[in-house]
């Protein structure tokens, strides 16, 4: 009887270590790879800091302003649609993302500046600009600041400010979000080991998108989010960015948004559950001629609609930028 359960003991402890062996194993090899994608970005120094960012393409340019827990690496995932369409892209990684210091003064404002130090490093006089969920206060802030330097302007998903009788954050959030920020957006194994286990649990909780959706959606949209939730690691080169978009984002302020004058195209979805679609219907009804793109479902990342989406935004590019230039 002895023999057999210390056999037993014995078996089970085998397992415990091949399966952590296993694991440690797999860990390293995502978080190496992870680690390569994001170490391909150029780095410029510039009057407003460091900037890393990356450029692909030919053609008229447009600036592409990531999102929570992103990087230049989002943005160039997400904008080569954009290339394919005859653009040139350059994407950044905002304050506090990967190779981009955060600054003392890490506001929209600020951000939107930064911008425009990295377009007069590459000699862009003047450039479209997509921004994407968190990145749509600064390239907000980049069309009242810099207006001559706008040639359109495009939000997507946008974090903006709507008024809320309650007087609360400009956007919502999932319960799960604030849990997840506490624990798997800390550090990069817990992450990593979400996604494995949890996954469901991220697509709600930091994509913002009903999982049921994703569950209909054919092969390749399913890919597509999988790439989205997959490509946030490595976590700890992104934790400063996001501690000051959950900054900036809480307490958006109205802007002057009918003195945007560059061509404006805004898109959002109706079961986003940040809550962008009432944001950017606001600022659709008062920024001068801005047109308003809605889904009904598809949450945050637009899941069953991407290639409508990048269809829509590149048209709307090709018949508004034609001023975007280099110097």
């Amino acid at each position: 009887m002895s023999t057999t359960r210390n056999g037993l003991i014995v078996a089970v402890l085998c397992t415990l270590t091949i399966s952590c062996w296993w694991v440690i194993r797999e860990y390293r090899r995502d978080l190496g790879l992870a680690h390569e994608r994001v170490s391909v970005g150029s780095v410029v120094q510039t009057p407003c800091g460091q900037i890393e960012y990356a450029s692909s393409g030919d053609g008229p340019p447009v600036l592409v302003v990531h999102g929570a827990g992103g990087g230049f690496d989002q943005g160039m995932a997400f904008a080569q649609p954009l290339v394919a369409q005859g653009f040139r892209v350059v994407a950044m990684s905002r304050f506090g993302y990967l190779r981009t210091p955060l600054p003392n003064d890490a506001s929209a404002e600020a951000q939107a500046d930064a911008h425009a130090c990295l377009l007069d490093a590459l000699k862009i006089a003047r450039t479209a600009v997509v921004g994407a969920s968190a990145g749509a206060p600064s390239s907000m802030q980049f069309a009242l600041r810099h207006p001559k330097r706008c040639a359109a302007l495009v939000l997507l998903v946008p974090a903006a400010y709507v008024p809320r009788e309650s007087n609360g954050p400009p956007l919502n959030a999932p319960a799960i979000t604030q849990v997840l920020f506490d624990t798997a957006l800390r550090f990069d194994f817990i992450y990593w080991s979400a996604t494995r286990v949890a996954r469901n649990a991220l697509v709600r909780g930091l994509l913002a998108t009903p999982p049921e959706v994703v569950e209909q959606a054919d092969a390749s949209e399913r890919a597509r989010v999988v790439d989205i939730v997959d490509q946030i690691m490595p976590i700890s080169p992104r934790r400063r960015g996001l501690i000051n978009d959950g900054r900036v984002v809480s307490s958006l302020p109205r802007y002057e948004l009918e003195r945007i004058a560059a061509p404006t195209l805004l898109v959002s979805v109706a079961d986003d559950l940040y809550g962008t679609y009432d944001a950017a219907r606001y600022s659709a009804q008062h920024i001068p001629g801005a047109r308003f793109a809605v889904y009904d479902e598809g949450g945050h990342v637009w899941v069953g609609h991407q290639d409508d989406v990048m269809s829509r935004i590149g048209s709307f590019l090709q018949s508004s930028s034609g001023g975007a230039s280099a110097r």
